[in-house]
């Protein structure tokens, strides 16, 4: 099948190359000269495990192509996915220019090719977009003369780090069509990805855009719940890991998202639940739990620093501090909404030094922060001559570090571990000053 994706970010990329991967013919669009040319080259804008030899297996095969000539890529493509970015706007909502402006597009390029049966020529969003933008796309397109074609929603649910196994392997596949045939053309794409009889739902736009936002508040809720009750452990002196093998263990509750960490973090979460709060206030519905989770979050978010100011007071202005982790989660480059972010805006703001390491992420934070942080080679490097070490992100590279050697070229051995990598008793028995999230008390 003849696909074009508009948009080579996180999710377009990744949906290029495994389409492209099972066997369509894809053209990767963007208007961003400068990612094409990275793409181009044999590299890629982006990290992602596993991400860079698919795209060199499928452009080698000639399955993946990329290109700036938007109009020669949708009019030769029965499948058209957006999979551009809607932002937060100002106001919370999400911004949508970047899609009406592809609309039109679509249509100034395609509003006189012939017409066909349903499915013969569809535009597919791919974007995390508010209910009702498929309405309102479809009334674009065919106010433009575009009735021809048709448009459909299938919403993504990429885990940052997983992408790949996240789509070659979907839990389900969710498509929002009006037509029985636009959904038979869109089974059959995603055929060779649900051989393991995980499910195709076929439902209407409103409900599969609604679908997305849905599982996304879902998730952050569970994070903003455990961290919630980890707060609230830590003054009660019980210990958030035993509570959430407590809870988790029951079926109805499980254990995934129930890591009390920093706060979450990434391109999604923080978005699609400002996004879904700002549909609330639209239609005058009150969403009492998602402006909660929000709150929760942005609270958590204040936790290591609220920790390390406690630990040194008036004498942090003088202390080297440093951050292991600077992506939203490991496994990625991506520091958006990180939870690191907010701790070293923090930290720089009381006049404190701030040394840094991620396996991944030192370019961006680089490029944002410049010469305001001291950027170390290896973790050690990082935390040589700080006063203390902040864990942020849960690389696996921090999980059995040489303690030894942390003791050795730190100036006081104090961690504040932001993902509870290590146990508070074997800590102290080391001779360290710990610090976790919700730790509590410890049994002897």
């Amino acid at each position: 099948m003849k696909v074009a994706v508009i948009g080579t970010g996180y999710v377009g990329l990744v949906t290029s190359t495994c389409l492209a991967d099972s066997g369509n013919d894809v053209v990767g669009v963007d208007r961003d000269k400068k990612k094409i040319d990275t793409l181009l080259s044999g590299n890629i804008p982006i990290y992602e495990p596993g991400l860079l030899e698919l795209v060199h297996k499928n452009t080698k095969a000639g399955r993946l192509k990329f290109t700036t000539d938007f109009a020669t890529a949708v009019r030769e493509a029965r499948l058209i996915f957006i999979a551009v970015g809607t932002p937060q706007s100002k106001t919370g909502d999400a911004d949508l220019s970047s899609i009406w402006a592809v609309g039109d597009e679509i249509a100034r390029n395609l509003k006189d090719l012939p017409a066909g049966p349903p499915g013969s020529r569809v535009v597919v969003l791919k974007s995390t977009v508010p209910v009702g933008t498929n309405a309102k796309l479809s009334a674009r397109l065919q106010s433009a003369g575009c009735d021809h074609i048709d448009v459909a929603n299938n919403p993504e649910f990429l885990k940052e780090g997983a992408a790949l196994d996240d789509f070659t392997k979907p839990d389900r596949v969710v498509v929002g069509v009006r037509k029985k045939e636009v959904g038979e053309v869109l089974r059959e794409l995603y055929a060779p990805f649900l051989r393991t009889e995980h499910p195709f739902l076929a439902m209407t736009p409103e409900s599969a855009e609604m679908t997305k936002y849905a599982a996304n508040a879902m998730l952050a809720t569970k994070i903003s719940f455990i961290n919630e009750m980890a707060r609230l452990s830590e003054k009660m002196g019980a210990d958030i890991n035993d509570v959430r093998r407590g809870i988790g263990h029951d079926v109805r509750i499980g254990f995934q998202f129930l890591h009390p960490g920093p706060g979450y973090g990434g391109s999604c979460f923080p978005k699609d639940v400002q996004a879904i709060l700002g549909m609330g206030r639209h239609l005058g519905v009150p969403l009492l739990l998602s402006t909660a989770v929000d709150e929760v979050n942005q609270a958590q978010k204040q936790v290591l620093f609220g920790k390390v100011s406690k630990r040194f007071g008036e004498t942090l202005k003088e202390k080297t501090i440093a951050v292991w982790g600077l992506a939203f989660k490991p496994r990625t480059d991506d520091i958006r909404e990180s939870p690191a972010l907010t701790l070293i805006d923090s930290l720089l703001e009381v006049g404190a030094k701030v040394h840094v390491h991620d396996p991944e992420a030192m370019n961006n934070v680089r490029a944002e922060y410049g010469e305001k942080l001291t950027y170390a080679d290896g973790p050690y490097g990082a935390i040589k001559g700080a006063d203390a070490l902040v864990i942020v992100t849960d690389w696996s590279d921090y999980r059995t570090p040489d303690f030894n050697e942390m003791k050795r070229v730190l100036n006081k051995p104090v961690i504040f571990d932001g993902r509870n990598l290590y146990e508070p008793t074997n800590m102290k028995t080391l001779g360290f000053e710990y610090h976790g999230i919700g730790r509590g008390l410890q049994i002897d």
